[in-house]
């Protein structure tokens, strides 16, 4: 007996009104992306692993889908790195590729490979999937898609404040008109490290911080301990785990606790500029605010940072993030390049439309016109008839054989189709056709010879 099939875990298989769904989301997407100038490119779905370790802090890279050599890699192990069961001195011997964890390290790659094709500032856009060897859970899967946007060759907050109008446009296009995008600065946490004494587990502090929302603060002072920093360290953070007030009220608070940091001034006036901007322009439907715990736990980001948090009363994780790097093509022997950049969670911001009935009832409709089937000859009228259709851009289809009638509305029913064509020995005789609405029952009959006056009625 064969074994029943299955997919991995943390993957999808994807149902046609599935896809129209989330093609619809992508399409806006894409659409507010160019409208801000922003230029569409693709890379490999796996690099060389030495483009990716490294780049994502510890937590990251364990969670890089790495490829196995092609053909007996094991022979290629010499006997003590194989006896010694080591994975990192065994992982380099076994595998060269692995699967893309983001976008925007292969991007940073890209840049570097093709700068002198580039006018800079290079707005690019990318809306493929990545990669996370994760735990599965609501919202969190192994294989997902992320649309990105970055600028590079540019240290201007304007970036920042225009990717803040982007997130805005887009959400409030998909009438997801209550999102909270969330605002920080990685030279404030860098500044907070520093006056608390554990600038020298900068890492280490804005990874735990970052989980504040997931395992709370007792949980989050518990690592921080485990990882080094020392509870009179903690005491003096703690203030951040309930830090409130309006965004003014926030900015004073870590102005007089970064007083004696340079770099955590420097990250409060990036801030000022930023929501000074933004409240000068006002936005569509979004809220933003600074939250100081954020910290999105990747190493390459040096400047403001965004998080975008789902409705009130949607259990969801972030639908998009992103954020000032300054030197992330550095790695790559490119300097000076500063860049800045965010990601919409696609399926994430799937699964909140949903479950708030926020897509178009009309998003999943693949047909426009079915002509049903009775016979050889009226079949071959309907599919001539069918091809006009299709030549005038109408979703049109014809049922393949001469099923019985009621099959055939019964197809034309489980695809959502508004109208259903019947072509049969008498129409074929007057040369019309009979046009039912689906929705309605009425029926309308018209000339073969005159199709477009079906066509404007539609």
């Amino acid at each position: 007996m064969a074994q029943k099939p299955s997919i991995p875990k943390g993957t999808r298989d994807f149902s046609p009104s599935e896809i129209a769904k989330r093609n619809y989301i992508s399409d806006v997407i894409k659409s507010h992306f160019e409208t801000f100038g922003f230029q569409p490119i693709e890379t490999p779905s796996f690099e060389n692993s030495e483009t990716l370790m490294g780049k994502y802090g510890d937590e990251g890279d364990r969670l890089i889908f790495k490829i196995l050599n092609s053909g007996d890699f094991i022979s290629k192990v010499d006997d003590y790195t194989y006896s010694s069961k080591d994975s990192k001195s065994l992982g380099p011997k076994i595998t060269e590729k692995a699967l893309r964890y983001d976008l925007t390290v292969p991007f940073a790659r890209y840049v570097v490979m093709h700068q002198n094709e580039l006018d800079f500032p290079f707005k690019r856009y990318q809306i493929q999937p990545v990669w996370r060897a994760d735990r599965p859970q609501k919202g969190r899967f192994r294989e997902f898609f992320q649309c990105d946007a970055d600028v590079v060759g540019s240290d201007s907050l304007l970036q920042e404040v225009e990717l803040i109008q982007l997130y805005d446009a887009v959400f409030t296009d998909l009438q997801l008109e209550s999102v909270t995008i969330k605002l920080n600065n990685r030279k404030v946490l860098a500044g907070i490290s520093e006056v608390i004494g554990a600038k020298h587990l900068l890492v280490d502090f804005t990874v735990a911080l970052d989980k504040l929302d997931k395992i709370g603060e007792e949980g989050v002072k518990k690592e921080m301990l485990s990882k080094g920093i020392s509870e009179a360290a903690i005491q003096k953070a703690s203030p951040l785990f309930s830090l409130g007030g309006s965004n003014t009220d926030q900015l004073l608070t870590l102005e007089n606790m970064l007083e004696q940091s340079e770099e955590g001034n420097k990250g409060v006036e990036e801030l000022r500029f930023i929501l000074e901007t933004i409240t000068s322009l006002g936005l569509q439907s979004a809220k933003l605010t600074i939250d100081v715990t954020l910290a999105r736990g990747l190493n390459y980001y040096t400047g403001a940072i965004f998080e975008v948090s789902a409705p009130d009363g949607v259990a969801m994780g972030s639908i998009g993030g992103g954020g000032r790097y300054d030197d992330l093509t550095g790695i790559f022997g490119l300097k000076d390049v500063s860049g800045v950049g965010i990601s919409f969670g696609l399926d994430r911001i799937y699964l909140v439309l949903e479950e708030l009935g926020l897509f178009p009832e009309s998003v999943d409709k693949s047909l426009d016109v079915l002509c049903l089937n009775f016979g050889t000859k009226e079949g071959l009228a309907a599919l001539k008839l069918t091809t006009v259709l299709r030549k005038a851009g109408i979703k049109a289809d014809l049922y393949p054989s001469d099923a019985k009638i009621q099959k055939q509305f019964k197809y034309a029913n489980n695809r959502n189709v508004p109208y259903v064509i019947l072509l049969g020995e008498e129409e074929l005789k007057e040369q019309s056709f009979v046009v039912k609405d689906m929705a309605s029952g009425t029926q309308k009959t018209y000339s073969l010879n005159a199709v477009q006056d079906f066509i404007a009625n539609l």
